[in-house]
């Protein structure tokens, strides 16, 4: 059997398997181990099956092994542990007080005050659907209390989580740059003018859905003083330290990108215990938290680096860069199509898996163009951002259902999302046709 067959066959089984809702390590290790026995099987053109099990079994140890060890996979658990420290040490809270002391004058002025206190989460966590839970248990409960209707106050926490893609550090940036081998420091500096830019996007929504339809945010009732709007923006200042030693580190060449984590999540652990807001058995639990989110990662990781390599062996990718050539595609036409593949499957899949299945193909075709790969790193990580609230599996709206409960049924989250979703292509469209928004800051920085 042609190879090609073989990957073909492969991905449409991969398909399948996921939407049947096959875990996707099961799926990817399960697919990838099969098509890389059939393909070391049918070497010699009739199928040999003794031959092909040494071949497989190196396959997907080596590979395995090879990812495990890789260092730029350590800053994974450093970055969820420093999410999870820093929301028990309540900095991920100090931001969201901060916001709402600032901005609570203005209608939908809390809805905004979550949308930002959704960005200071994310410059901490980089998992958006961690920034959505929690955010979530914090600002809707809040929101709906105060008479802000169920589609502002839930799609405004939802949306908002997305950000935990984009702005850094972003576990996916680092999923990324480990499978097409580019500098994770370099796709966390490309993503912060376009995460604030995502910001920006969101604020403007909620501040023009407020002024236009009164109804769904109560007029504000009380003022902040000078004297606390400065006691709230103090407060705030772990959370602004943890990302100057993330970004000033990592853009000043005075930290890796791990190193940043590493010094963050001691910075994070000694203001927690000095402010009296973290003790030993939160910790402990921090910990524990983040060796079972770590562990789950990792194991997708591994399964994905398997499938990598078993598509390699198919061939696909060059046939279908030489395929894309032969059609004299324009760059703009490629792609257009790309994004609607990524938007198709953001509606069914997670992030991840998205990733793993798409990646081995898409890189090749950009790469055959000589477009930046930082560059591109952006556009599907915002891509991506946008499947977590694209209907009809966005799995951050699913989070914040669970949270929120009969507060705030699905079709209602759902129905406030539209808005948010038309600043998301905005935003894309503006890092699509300007190139330079993403790469400015990563310029110079190795």
């Amino acid at each position: 059997m042609d190879p090609a067959t073989i990957g073909l066959i492969a991905f449409g089984v991969m398909l399948l398997l996921l939407a049947m809702r096959v875990p996707i390590a099961f799926a990817l290790m399960g697919v990838a181990t099969l098509a890389a026995f059939a393909i070391f099987a049918f070497r010699t053109g009739t199928f040999m099956p003794e031959r092909a099990i040494r071949a497989t079994a190196s396959l997907v140890f080596s590979n395995s092994f090879d990812l495990i060890h890789s260092f730029d996979l350590s800053m994974i658990p450093l970055f969820v542990v420093l999410g999870n420290i820093a929301y028990r040490a309540g900095i991920t809270t100090a931001v969201y007080n901060s916001a709402r002391v600032w901005l609570q004058q203005l209608r939908g002025g809390v809805a905004m005050a979550s949308i930002v206190g959704c960005a200071g989460f994310s410059a901490i966590t980089g998992s958006s659907i961690a920034c959505a839970s929690t955010m979530g248990r914090i600002c809707t409960p809040e929101m709906l209390k105060m008479g802000y209707d169920n589609r502002l106050a839930t799609a405004s926490v939802a949306a908002g989580g997305t950000m935990g893609s984009l702005i850094p550090p972003s576990v996916l940036f680092i999923v990324y740059a480990i499978f097409t081998e580019t500098s994770v420091s370099k796709l966390f500096l490309a993503g912060i003018l376009p995460g604030l830019l995502t910001l920006v996007g969101f604020v403007t929504v909620v501040l023009v859905w407020s002024a236009l339809d009164p109804k769904v945010a109560p007029a504000a009732e009380t003022r902040a003083s000078a004297s606390e709007r400065l006691k709230a923006a103090l407060e705030a200042w772990p959370a602004l330290l943890i990302f100057v030693i993330v970004v000033v580190g990592i853009y000043g060449g005075f930290f890796t990108a791990t190193a940043a984590a590493a010094v963050s999540v001691v910075a994070t652990t000694v203001i927690g215990f000095a402010q009296r807001r973290l003790t030993l058995p939160e910790l402990w639990q921090a910990v524990r938290e983040t060796c079972i989110q770590s562990t789950s990662i990792f194991i997708v990781a591994a399964a994905a680096k398997i499938f990598v390599a078993a598509i390699a062996l198919t061939g696909l990718a060059p046939a279908l860069v030489e395929t894309v050539q032969a059609a004299n595609m324009s760059f703009s036409m490629l792609l257009l199509c790309i994004c609607l593949v990524y938007l198709a499957l953001g509606m069914f899949l997670d992030p991840i898996g998205i990733m793993v299945l798409t990646l081995p193909l898409a890189v090749p075709m950009v790469e055959s163009y000589g477009m930046n790969l930082i560059w591109f790193g952006v556009v599907v990580v915002k891509l991506l951002e946008i499947g977590l609230i694209t209907p009809p599996v966005g799995l951050n709206v699913f989070v914040l259902a669970n949270v929120v409960g009969r507060a705030a049924p699905i079709g209602a989250i759902f129905a406030g999302i539209w808005r948010f979703l038309c600043a998301d292509v905005v935003v894309l469209g503006l890092i699509l046709a300007f190139p330079a928004i993403s790469l400015i800051l990563s310029e110079g920085v190795k």
